[in-house]
């Protein structure tokens, strides 16, 4: 098989780039090591950027979303039961949409299928040969035969176990990571959201954050140690450990009901640099993580799509390289910023094993700072509703 782009990795970010290139000619092929079954059922990220928004929508996959979406002009930081509401239209001119990445995913799918994009689901040892050269190629296994796809440029869209990162020589890349003595139990219910806008709670029983799906579906997370167990959390348990962190007001508004999904995810913050090797891009959570405290694992990773696209068809629409050799160094950028926002609200708002006295009254102070500085909330709501591309 022959194609222009390889796209490794079959999740929101590899559909979305796969979508803007076709549209501009450009074709590509995705491959997926899981079932679309398998990937629809990833509950994941809500909370779209504004930039996330306009790529969708340039891409032709914005029906849903503005019909469905619901959009946010504020959110609500809690330390105790003192709140404080963050104006993102006030500050910034801009919103955020709530659209879950389950429905995002499932937008681009359909948007793949229609225009009869190359997919291949199921993949086995993926192989990502010659980067380095003008003449790169993937070999692979579908179901016990082997194939091979050549093609100009291959983006790594794999996630943080796949193949693509790994693909780059140890020394050739760097990766910086921090990893967070905490997780955060999450579950889905059937049940209307607890406040109109999502609440961001810190209390002296660790942290806790209510957000939606939509008006009749609710994602609740709160902090626990990282080694707990689903087992160990009945949903009764859940809400009353829910009930604890949330100011008081809230509390007693909390609709419950059975959890429809509950997990557990641990916290960590990753960079891998740089983010190209030759003609291979890495996209997403295959060059970096960000703890889900700001929001900003599918946004970063739909910057790096609006980087690489714009490359690439620079590229074959006007034989312009910039972009394809300045890729990682912009997306790079962009990146760090959105590290050092979710690292710094992940900071302000949990709880740590080993925190002082000291350290919880920094925690105090830096939430009266913010609320008492008009200053602190615009720079909090710029970072929360997307930094420019």
């Amino acid at each position: 098989m022959r194609t222009q782009v390889a796209i490794v990795g079959g999740g929101p970010s590899g559909l979305l780039l796969a979508q803007l290139l076709h549209l501009q000619g450009i074709s590509s092929v995705v491959l997926e090591r899981k079932t679309k079954d398998y990937v629809l059922g990833r509950i994941r990220a809500g909370v779209l950027e504004v930039g996330l928004v306009d790529q969708l929508r340039a891409a032709g996959v914005g029906e849903r979303l503005d019909a469905d979406g619901i959009t946010h002009d504020g959110t609500v930081i809690s330390y105790g039961d003192e709140q404080i509401r963050i104006d993102f239209a006030a500050h910034t001119d801009q919103t955020v949409t709530v659209y879950g990445q389950t429905e995002v995913t499932r937008d681009l799918y359909a948007a793949r299928e229609e225009m009869g994009g190359a997919f291949v689901f199921d993949v086995e040892n993926v192989e990502i040969k010659d980067a380095d050269t003008d003449q790169p190629y993937l070999t692979y296994q579908k179901d016990g035969t082997g194939h091979r796809i050549d093609c100009d440029y291959v983006a790594g869209c794999d996630g943080f176990h796949g193949v693509s990162r790994q693909s780059i020589p140890t020394d050739k890349r760097k990766e910086f990571e921090k990893v967070y003595p905490f997780g955060w139990l999450g579950i889905l219910s059937e049940t209307p959201p607890v406040h109109e806008e999502l609440i961001y709670a810190s209390s002296d029983a660790g942290f806790a954050l209510c957000s939606m799906r939509n008006a009749n579906l609710s994602r609740y997370y709160i902090q626990c140690a990282m080694d707990d167990d689903v087992r160990n959390w009945s949903d009764d348990a859940f809400w009353d450990a829910l009930r604890r962190r949330i100011p008081a007001e809230h509390a007693e508004m909390l609709v419950t009901g059975p959890s429809i999904e509950k997990s557990i995810a641990p916290l960590r913050s990753f960079v891998c640099e740089p983010m190209q090797w030759g003609r291979l891009f890495l996209c997403g959570d295959a060059a970096h993580i960000v703890p889900p405290t700001g929001a900003k694992g599918l946004n970063t990773a739909a910057s790096d799509v609006h980087y690489l696209s714009q490359a690439l068809i620079a590229h074959y629409k006007d034989g312009d390289n910039s972009g394809i050799e300045g890729y990682s160094q912009k997306a790079l950028a962009r990146v760090w910023k959105a590290e050092r926002f979710s690292w710094w609200m992940t900071s302000l708002l949990h709880r740590f094993p080993d925190q002082k006295e000291f350290d919880i009254k920094m925690q105090q102070a830096d939430v009266a700072f913010l609320r008492d500085n008009a200053n602190a909330q615009a720079v909090l709501a710029q970072n929360y509703v997307g930094l420019p591309y």
